[in-house]
């Protein structure tokens, strides 16, 4: 009887130490893993011109060896892969610019153990490009009549232009118009104008002190701001 207890008891003993040894077995043979954690912007925001540099974060198991990141643009065969620069464990760098094809990008994380890819993973993040704001000019400004009575308008006119392959016409933009008197050293504005067709604008104020006259446009999402030369009316005092 008690050679069949102990007989049970070394069974039982050599099944666990067999459950014991495949279960770590298994672990030494678990599955290498990476995965593409964040990327900081995104979207990557470029502006004309300029550069934006774009921040990969990648985890990976202990297991593995090395780790290499690549991007492309989607849907555009003609760009390669660009490989990532590493800054530090499993964190790359990469910038772009304005020459970067714009829309969405896929990242491509590999691990490598012994030389061997043994783990991929993948992440889609976008690319937009800033258009630069386009070149504007006021032309032609005048203010009239160059002599005038106190109290009596003066008025003034220009044009408002875009370089767009050759100088055009801008209409429905806002040109103000300001003042600055005989021996003063600061602006004041006096009237607003918008423009019309062929960015033609005209507007009028009152004659009080001879002084300089100058139009400004503030510029917009898409446009720059510029101010025309400046124009000068003497101012005169009627007297019997």
């Amino acid at each position: 009887m008690r050679k069949i207890a102990v007989g049970i008891v070394s069974t039982l003993v050599g099944g666990a130490m067999l459950v014991s040894g495949g279960s770590a077995a298994m672990a030494k043979t678990k599955a290498a893993t990476i995965d593409i954690r964040d990327i900081t912007p995104n979207p990557v925001v470029v502006k004309d011109g300029g550069e934006t540099e774009a921040f990969f974060k990648v985890d990976a198991s202990s297991d593995v060896d090395n780790v290499k990141l690549s991007v492309s643009p989607l849907g555009v065969r003609t760009l390669r892969a660009q490989e990532a620069k590493q800054i530090e464990s499993w964190r790359f760098s990469v910038p772009f610019n304005s020459d970067d094809a714009e829309g969405k990008w896929r990242a491509t994380a590999q691990a490598f153990k012994d030389g061997k890819v043994v783990a991929t993973d993948e992440a889609v993040f976008s690319v937009e490009i800033e258009e630069g704001k386009a070149e504007t000019r006021v032309s032609r400004f005048s203010a009239d009549p160059y002599k005038v009575r106190k109290g009596k308008s003066i008025w003034f006119s220009g044009r408002l232009q875009v370089d767009d392959d050759g100088w055009e016409g801008v209409r429905g933009e806002k040109v103000n118009v300001y003042y600055r008197a005989n021996g003063s050293s600061g602006w004041k504005w006096v009237a607003s104008g918008t423009t019309k067709w062929g960015g033609k604008f005209t507007a009028k104020t009152r004659a009080w002190k001879s002084g300089t006259f100058k139009a400004v446009y503030d510029g917009n999402d898409e446009l720059d701001g510029s101010t025309s030369r400046t124009d000068y009316v003497r101012v005169y005092t009627w007297r019997r």
